[in-house]
């Protein structure tokens, strides 16, 4: 395939990109605030429940493409927060101090600040205005 036929496809991939990131990251809040699959309570407005409730919520809006680029710019944040605080100072390398997912999650969703949503979201039929543009 030439790279304008990959390219005219970009927007779905993009998409596609958004919505698996998100689910697997909205999996951790509900693993942290609704204790499924393998329960976890971590104490109301602990760092830990902070950090659940922005995975559940942001997770969420990610999945749907809505308000895609401010909340992924904070969900980056707190992706890099938490490799700083909970794995960088177990070991200078990832691999060893178990950081690479919220490395991976840091940067996909600081591509999605500049990127936008891509297909499948929200934010492009309210663009459009579609008939999530109505609501």
């Amino acid at each position: 395939m030439d790279s304008a036929t990959l390219s005219r496809w970009q927007p779905q991939f993009l998409g596609i990109l958004r919505i698996v990131a998100a689910l697997l990251f909205f999996s951790h809040g509900v693993q942290k605030i609704l204790g499924f699959p393998a329960g976890m309570s971590p104490e109301v407005m602990s760092l830990s429940w902070i950090a659940g409730v922005m995975e559940l919520v942001g997770g969420a809006l990610l999945i749907l493409g809505l308000f895609t680029r401010p909340v992924a710019f904070l969900l980056s944040g707190q992706m890099a927060v938490a490799y700083w605080m909970a794995h960088a100072p177990q070991s200078p390398l990832p691999i060893v101090n178990k950081g690479e997912g919220a490395i991976l999650y840091c940067f996909i969703f600081l591509y999605l600040v500049f990127a936008g949503a891509g297909a499948f979201s929200l934010d492009g039929a309210m663009r459009r205005g579609g008939p999530a543009g109505r609501l």
